[in-house]
């Protein structure tokens, strides 16, 4: 690892996406609990545990939200096997760091069933915190609103995602985590979260921004990062984990979250999670690897 300065779910499956010449084409029920879910995933986990040490209500926005639960014995998930060689193999050879993300996972159903970043965030709230889940696909949004039909403390919403971000921001509570999750299907989402993470600094200053993205190659990431900088985000965090020499743009090498106004210990934390869940998956390509950087300190 690299430290640097600069009740019970309906299980969602999905049908393979027709042929496109767009970037990616991430139907999430393909690819639950693949080595990018579990750093997504274990991180979240960290940022939702430093917004409970207060005891002050918090807001969750959630703006890729998916159908929130996965059923890995479902035909979508045994065609890829990701699962397998992700959250399934880390179960079987956890370290210390990666227990609060398999406590988790088990709470969730976890190994029939792997939770999205919505099942993750609903069990993490208290009494008083609440969630405001958007997902615009019809299907994820109809399994993830009859879910939380029922439940008070939770807002599931059918619209854009970038729309939504201006909309249901500031929080009333002051205080918060904006978790932007795009599935990179179209040209420019590099940019629309700069432009989202940038907008969010100025108005919500308070509020955790955590945004995911792929790593197949290091010059589009070199790209974001800097435009990032340029946008004068900061404080500013990047975590990435990879599981080999991000050099074959045509496969997902690893992925990362950058997080802007990262809360008091949250980069040591991530420092111990990312080698923990690397040596959980069995790396042992050549250039694998994990980094926490600050690109604005």
């Amino acid at each position: 690892m690299i430290m640097q300065n600069i009740e019970p779910w309906a299980h969602c499956t999905g049908q393979r996406p027709a042929p496109s010449t767009r970037p990616m084409n991430y139907r999430h029920a393909f690819h639950a609990g693949n080595h990018a879910d579990c750093l997504k995933h274990s991180l979240l986990l960290s940022l939702l545990a430093a917004l409970r040490r207060k005891p002050t209500p918090f807001a969750v926005l959630d703006t890729h939200a998916g159908c929130g639960i996965y059923d890995l014995a479902a035909s979508e998930a045994a065609r890829t096997g990701e699962a397998a060689r992700g959250a399934l193999r880390i179960s079987a050879n956890a370290g210390p760091a990666n227990a609060p993300f398999l406590a988790a996972l088990t709470q969730a159903g976890f190994p029939a069933f792997y939770p999205g970043s919505p099942a993750l965030i609903h069990a993490a709230l208290r009494p008083q915190d609440r969630l405001m889940a958007v997902e615009l696909h019809p299907e994820d949004h109809a399994r993830l609103k009859a879910h939380f039909r029922r439940d008070a403390q939770v807002a599931v919403h059918k619209r854009d995602a970038w729309e939504a971000l201006r909309a249901l921001t500031p929080f009333p509570e002051k205080r918060g985590l904006v978790l932007i999750d795009p599935p990179f299907e179209q040209e420019g989402d590099y940019g629309r979260i700069t432009e989202a993470m940038a907008l969010l600094r100025h108005r919500f200053r308070a509020a955790i921004i955590a945004a995911w993205y792929p790593v197949k190659h290091r010059a589009p990431v070199r790209g974001f990062h800097h435009a990032l900088m340029e946008a004068g985000i900061a404080p500013l965090l990047a975590a990435e984990l990879w599981l080999r020499e991000p050099t074959d743009p045509q496969r997902l090498n690893g992925s990362g979250l950058v997080v802007a106004n990262p809360p008091q210990g949250f980069a040591e934390e991530a420092g111990e999670i990312l080698p923990a869940l690397l040596a959980g998956l069995g790396a042992d390509e050549a250039g694998a690897g994990s980094a926490v950087t600050w690109l604005k300190p």
